[in-house]
């Protein structure tokens, strides 16, 4: 296959990446018809964020954080942020604006670099219907917030590039920064440099594992694997609902739902994935699963990328309304989740 990206696809890539950034600017306007505000880990604070939802919800929840380390350093507590985009921010001058350009300008490089990828083994149908898969997710909106997703995917994925080409040096460094931003990066060094770091300033090799108990209450700082997780969401938390709060309700099942559909691409993907984008695939599920919960793992998925290039061999061939159902489906889930997300509600 030809990597090269033509004229044609640039404009497809360019033209996707506008229309989906403006598009998820309609949840905000939605949401507060739907959902009341909750007023806490808003971005900015509440007066600033009723100032301008449009731009401070953008910075919700882990926002807050990444953009006070990159300001202020480690308060207690965070060391469960890898470093690489805290210090990204500073660079840029620290304020949640950078925050903003960073993420949206990573994003924009990773999916020239996912589709630039994906030609090196499969048509340009495949490359395009993959990056219409990871634009619809239900939570691609957090490629576009301030987070690490966007710098991490753009890592992992010009790193695979750089290796599939034999570009070793490129491959490496950018595989140990993919590492120095979230403990799933493809080549270690990054992580085990965190690491001396977290030893060297609060005395634990691992505090950025046994910090995470702080981010969520089903959250272990213990290894707990994958079976158990599944037996207390089947078993403990699900029966145990309040159904009639919709937020906690919908949260729980997007959760168990995407650890579901991953764990069948999993499975099936061994087949049909290349080995290296397998392991990378079940790894970025196994890892966060250990801390007990699935948590966060709507949006921890959303940087698999081999999951997308799985999901786009399986409709390539599937009738025109069959995929538009499951376009349909999949931007109702994202609206909903994204709207929670804007209003305060935690969601991944």
């Amino acid at each position: 296959m030809n990597a090269t990206i033509q004229k044609s696809s640039i404009v497809f890539i360019l033209k996707s990446f506008f229309i989906w950034r403006i598009l998820i600017f309609i949840p905000i306007f939605l949401a507060p018809f739907f959902f009341e505000l909750q007023k806490n880990f808003l971005g900015g604070g509440l007066m600033s964020y009723l100032s301008n939802p449009y731009f401070w919800s953008w910075a919700n929840f882990d926002g807050e954080h990444y953009v006070n380390i990159a300001r202020l350093g480690y308060a207690n507590g965070e060391q469960a942020f890898f470093p690489l985009y805290p210090l990204v921010i500073k660079f840029f001058g620290g304020s949640i604006l950078s925050a903003l350009l960073i993420s949206n300008f990573c994003f924009l490089f990773s999916l020239i670099g996912l589709y630039k990828l994906i030609r090196l083994d499969y048509s340009e149908k495949i490359a395009k219907l993959t990056i219409i898969l990871l634009l619809l997710f239900p939570t691609s909106f957090y490629f576009a917030s301030v987070y690490t997703e966007s710098l991490f995917l753009a890592l992992v994925v010009w790193s695979f590039y750089f290796f599939r080409n034999k570009k070793f040096f490129a491959g490496i460094v950018f595989g140990s920064l993919s590492s120095l931003t979230r403990v799933i990066g493809i080549i270690p060094i990054g992580v085990l440099g965190y690491m001396g770091y977290s030893k060297y300033k609060w005395g634990d090799y691992l505090a950025f594992f046994h910090s995470a108990k702080n981010f969520g209450e089903q959250r272990s700082d213990h290894l707990i694997i994958l079976p158990q997780v599944f037996y207390r969401y089947l078993v403990k938390i699900i029966p145990n609902l309040t159904w009639d709060y919709f937020p906690v309700v919908f949260t729980t099942f997007l959760e168990i739902s995407a650890a579901i559909l991953f764990l069948y691409l999993i499975f099936i993907g061994l087949k049909k994935l290349k080995l290296e984008y397998w392991i990378f695939l079940m790894a970025g599920y196994l890892i966060p699963t250990l801390s007990g919960s699935f948590s966060s793992l709507p949006r921890y998925v959303a940087v698999l990328f081999p999951a997308f290039i799985l999901l786009a061999i399986l409709l390539e061939d599937k009738n025109k309304y069959f995929r538009l159902g499951i376009y349909a489906s999949s931007v109702i889930i994202a609206v909903i989740t994204q709207m929670l997300f804007v209003r305060g509600y935690f969601v991944s």
